[in-house]
């Protein structure tokens, strides 16, 4: 559940901030367009989310959940990651949102991958009589990984103000999302 929460954080800060993303990466149309294209980016990720599951599933049946837990958390991180180191489209033009929207995709394929993954895992690890209980802390992972985005925004923001923020500290969460990594990694090996 751990792992999931902290995937469900990654994905979720992008939405979160996707105000700010909009200036950074969307900026060459005006600012309402810009705005819907960076949430369009945001449902790109939940679109491919079934072709994660469908993917992960079968090779999660193939090589193990737990390997492809292992996989869909290097995804999870490392795309989360680059999105914080990504140029705008002031330094790099239109490839600054397709690289965007790549990293939005990968998120996706990962989350539908673990999502799904997680649920079986625990099912198949669950004593007898204690399936339901436990796999329902995986459906409490979407909502605490909003919670823990939202958490480390609010710190960051607090921390260095609105200006710093709005400039580079949006930056901070994603690659934040590196620590989150490292947890998840420790805690599933």
């Amino acid at each position: 559940s751990a792992g999931t929460i902290f995937e469900f954080a990654d994905f979720y800060l992008y939405g979160s901030l996707a105000g700010f993303i909009s200036e950074q990466f969307f900026s060459g149309v005006n600012a309402t367009t810009g705005y819907i294209f960076a949430l369009l980016a945001f449902a790109a990720g939940f679109a491919v989310r079934p072709f994660g599951a469908v993917v992960f599933g079968r090779l999660g049946d193939l090589w193990g959940r737990k390997n492809t837990f292992l996989v869909t958390m290097l995804l999870m991180g490392l795309s989360t990651f680059v999105v914080g180191l990504l140029p705008g489209y002031g330094q790099i033009g239109v490839a600054a949102p397709i690289a965007l929207i790549i990293m939005r995709l990968v998120q996706g394929l990962a989350l539908g991958g673990e999502y799904g993954g997680a649920a079986t895992y625990v099912a198949e690890h669950a004593p007898p009589g204690k399936r339901g209980l436990y796999t329902s802390w995986i459906q409490t992972t979407a909502t605490l990984g909003l919670f823990l985005s939202l958490i480390v925004i609010i710190a960051v923001r607090t921390r260095l103000g609105e200006d710093a923020f709005k400039a580079w500290g949006w930056r901070v969460p994603f690659l934040a999302s590196v620590v989150l990594l490292g947890v998840s990694l420790w805690i599933r090996l």
